[in-house]
């Protein structure tokens, strides 16, 4: 891992960037090189491509909508450890679930969403962890992971983008 210090940014002077090629993971430390949280080059990649002032292309960062949910979650680690939580977040490629011990990025994950629409039918797939939020950011946002689908049927999928549409349609008053 190459560590870059924070010298420059006054509000992160004394924090370093743990660069692991081998994961293609960026992880901020604290100045006693304790991970603040970690992010997958794929996410900082994306976030780089909707900030540039040439669109490189039409698409977008995410290929699906995404919206504000809180519904049941199990998920299943690599070890078999089943842990029950909340998702923030839902979206057609993936969840936002809260937990203060997400596993690291890159994990794979087994996944069974229980939705409003109808509790008895959860959605099963796979996903990854693309990124962590380590802790409460200004007592506004959960910690917890992001999680992209890496095996959803297309009947989840689409069950998903419909809760999506009707929760944003619901919150517009339309």
């Amino acid at each position: 891992m190459v560590k870059l210090p924070v010298r420059i940014s006054l509000r992160h002077r004394g924090k370093a960037l743990g660069l692991d090629s081998e994961a293609e993971t960026m992880t901020l430390l604290d100045p006693r090189n304790e991970p603040l949280g970690a992010v997958s080059w794929e996410a900082v990649i994306d976030f780089m491509h909707g900030y540039l002032k040439e669109p490189q292309s039409h698409r977008a960062v995410r290929d699906y909508p995404r919206s504000r949910l809180a519904a049941k979650v199990r998920y299943v680690t690599p070890d078999r450890k089943r842990i029950d939580s909340v998702t923030c977040e839902i979206g057609g490629g993936g969840v936002f679930i809260e937990t203060h011990l997400p596993p690291q990025v890159g994990t794979a994950l087994a996944l069974e969403l229980v939705l409003p629409d109808d509790p008895t039918a959860p959605i099963n797939a796979q996903g990854k962890v693309t990124w962590i939020r380590p802790g409460e950011e200004h007592y506004v946002f959960f910690p917890g992971m992001g999680v992209q689908f890496t095996e959803i049927s297309e009947e989840g999928r689409a069950r998903l983008l419909t809760m999506v549409k009707a929760l944003d349609h619901a919150r517009q008053g339309s």
